[in-house]
């Protein structure tokens, strides 16, 4: 039994990527040996239709279950014609993600797409079709609401922080090894 999970890198010790079409890698683990097989998304780039697209390389590798952060319509019709699990809303590192779908901790069923069509594409979504028309900014994810007392949220937000900053590590290295080829 292997399940897929959405990655920013080829390692067990990677942070999850929280988009499933356009993911920077696919981990397709055996969450008790930890055996894993690391592939890069071949659909990150795609002009169109990568949640499609990922959604069958995902079904060819004959897993039980997605895990993402989000997943979009397309990708969420497809997976579920291919009798997969899509459980949502994960974050951190797979490793731990892991430890947690083994103990039962994760629950959360995607019933639907979490994200509308293209949501993974970008600064400003993709609407402006380059004639001037989108915002130049992609919207501000929505503010984590207070859920317990002062102190638990201040660490749940340390630790959203943590995770940011090592996402965009990860953006930066991205960058700096695009920008070496380049040359």
């Amino acid at each position: 039994m292997r399940v897929c999970i959405t990655s920013t890198g080829p390692s067990l010790d990677s942070e999850m990527d929280p988009r499933f079409g356009r993911c920077q890698y696919f981990l397709f683990v055996d969450p008790q040996s930890l055996e894993m097989e690391a592939l890069e998304n071949p659909n990150i780039g795609a002009s169109g239709g990568a949640g499609i697209q990922s959604a069958q390389f995902v079904a060819n590798k004959g897993v039980e279950a997605i895990i993402t952060g989000q997943v979009g319509p397309n990708a969420f019709t497809t997976l579920q014609a291919a009798g997969m699990k899509i459980l949502v809303g994960a974050s951190g590192k797979v490793r731990e993600v892991l430890e947690k779908y083994k103990k039962g901790q994760l629950t959360s069923y995607a019933q639907g797409p979490t994200v509308r069509a293209h949501a993974g594409m970008g600064m400003g979504g993709g609407m402006g079709m380059g004639r001037g028309m989108g915002r130049g900014v992609s919207p501000s994810p929505p503010a984590s609401t207070p859920s317990g007392p002062p102190q638990e949220d201040l660490q749940s937000l340390k630790e959203e922080s943590r995770k940011l900053k090592e996402q965009l590590g990860s953006i930066e290295e991205r960058i700096a090894k695009l920008e070496k080829t380049k040359k």
